[in-house]
Formats: C-alpha cells, sequence, structure tokens
C-alpha cells in the first residue's frame, strides 16, 4: 500500500494522533505526515502510505492556505486563544478590516509564538516556554500571496501564503498594527499545494474503505516532470544526461514516479532521491 491521502484533520488531535489512528486502521507502520496542524486547528493534512514516505522532504516548501478568526484585547504565549493569556486590555474597534490586511501583502517577517516547534540551540521554542526561559526568537521572512477578509465584524479572513508561516503570528500582528492586543480564535487550513478540502477524507471515511490513495507524483507536481521510456539507469541510480531547463526534475515512466534528479553540470543529472 502506497500513495498519498488527503485527510480533514478534526479539531482537538494532533498530526501525530491522525497518523496513530491510520497505522491501527490500515495495519501499515510506515506512515508520516507533511505540514503540522495544531491540535485545535482542522482541515487539509497531506499524509504519506508507504513508499510515498520518500518525497516527505521534497514536501516543505509547498505553499498552504487558511481561513482564520482573530480576537482583540488579548495578548497570550502562543498567540491563540488555547494557552496562558498574559495581559487583556480594552479594545480599539477596526475601521476597515480590509485595508488594515492588504498592508500584509507581500514579503513579511515574522517573529514566531513561543509555543512553536521552531529549534533555538537544539530546543525547541516550547520548550523554553514550558521551563518558563527566555530565549531570542529567530525572525523568518515568510510570503503573503493573497489575504482577503471574509467577515470584518467577526475579524475572519483567508490567508495564501507561503510554507512556514504561522497564521497566529499573523493574527498578533494585525492586531498589533491596530494599536491592539490579539490572537487567533480559529484554523482552517483549506489548501496544501493544489489539494483543497474537497479533495480530503475524514478518518471515519477511512475505516469504513471510502478513500482512494492518489499517486506519488500528484504532491510533486512543483518540479518538471520528465517522462523516460528506459529505466535502467534510473533505478540503479546513475547520473543520466537531460535536455531541459529545470535545474531539479521529477523522472516518470509509465505515469509513476521513480526518482527527484539534480543538475550536476551542463546536461548531466545526478539522482537526489529514488522513489521507487
Amino acid at each position: 500500500m502506497d500513495g498519498i491521502l488527503l485527510i480533514n484533520k478534526e479539531t482537538g488531535m494532533t498530526s501525530h494522533d491522525v497518523v496513530n489512528k491510520l497505522r491501527k486502521i490500515l495495519h501499515i507502520k510506515r506512515i508520516g505526515h507533511s505540514g503540522t496542524l495544531d491540535p485545535q486547528a482542522s482541515g487539509v493534512l497531506l499524509v504519506m502510505v508507504g513508499k510515498a514516505c520518500k518525497v516527505l522532504p521534497f514536501l516543505e516548501d509547498t505553499d498552504k492556505e487558511y481561513i482564520a478568526k482573530m480576537v482583540l484585547g488579548k495578548k497570550t504565549i502562543s498567540d491563540d486563544i488555547w494557552e496562558e493569556v498574559l495581559e487583556e486590555t480594552a479594545i480599539t474597534p477596526i475601521s476597515d478590516f480590509q485595508s488594515v490586511l492588504d498592508t500584509f501583502k507581500g514579503e513579511i517577517k515574522q517573529l514566531p509564538p513561543m509555543i512553536s516547534s521552531i529549534k533555538v540551540n537544539g530546543k525547541k521554542l516550547y520548550e523554553y516556554a514550558r521551563a518558563n526561559q527566555e530565549v531570542e526568537r529567530p525572525v523568518r521572512t515568510v510570503t503573503i500571496y493573497d489575504i482577503e477578509a471574509l467577515d470584518e465584524k467577526e475579524l475572519c479572513f483567508r490567508v495564501s501564503c507561503s510554507s512556514g508561516t504561522y497564521v497566529r503570528s499573523l493574527c498578533h500582528d494585525i492586531a498589533e498594527k491596530t494599536n491592539n492586543f490579539g490572537c487567533m480564535s480559529s484554523l482552517i487550513r483549506t489548501k496544501v499545494g493544489r489539494f483543497t478540502l474537497e479533495d480530503c477524507v475524514t478518518i471515519k471515511d477511512v475505516e469504513e474503505g471510502n478513500y482512494i490513495l492518489h499517486p506519488v507524483k500528484e504532491v510533486l507536481s512543483h518540479y518538471k516532470e520528465i517522462k523516460i521510456s528506459d529505466t535502467k539507469d534510473v533505478v540503479n541510480g546513475r547520473k543520466v544526461h537531460l535536455n531541459c531547463e529545470a535545474d531539479e526534475v521529477l523522472l516518470t515512466h509509465q505515469e509513476e514516479a521513480l526518482a527527484i534528479y539534480r543538475r550536476e553540470h551542463g546536461d548531466v543529472f545526478g539522482c537526489v532521491r529514488g522513489l521507487w
């Protein structure tokens, strides 16, 4: 059993909980996920089954889309409403939510929340937070491709962004821009790469056998695909000559993903990862 499961993760469970449940349902240990979703968030979770786990390192830069809600007047250690409230203050009403959101389009700097898995000096930020230890958080550069107010009264918005974007931090920064404290109160991931929430199934669907395993090549559509007829050199990990402009390519045979190759010099490409 090899392929990609598109799961609509429910709130109240971790991404690892999803993996553990699927291992029991499918009776297979080799299962992994791409793009962790916080326990209180829901939505699209890519789950790799069997040999598909080999592609996990190549999905880190996959763009995402979310629908989020935020509340004003609260500052929390996690930049969401589910962790410790550090401070509360009066609310300054936002008169034009969309205009504020528009200022975040493009490349922006983010300071990740203390309750996050980013590592500093070998330890995750949340480990420092749990131990009440101070540590300097690394500023990250992310890209907001599009951001749209869906409900100005409820402070609900849709955001399309690069991998690594913390929507919790975005909510904090939006509030700060309006002279408020603020944090995220709801998060749904609606899209990962080209896969949407409508493409997903629930864990219950998988239990009932109502699911499909998508081929590995579908999650690697961000690579230039080159179809080959002779697979001998590729399955043996040998270098190949390719006439193409891309520096990294996906080699396929009869619609099956075989390997990711990278240009070494000229038209000579070397194998980065075999997928067979």
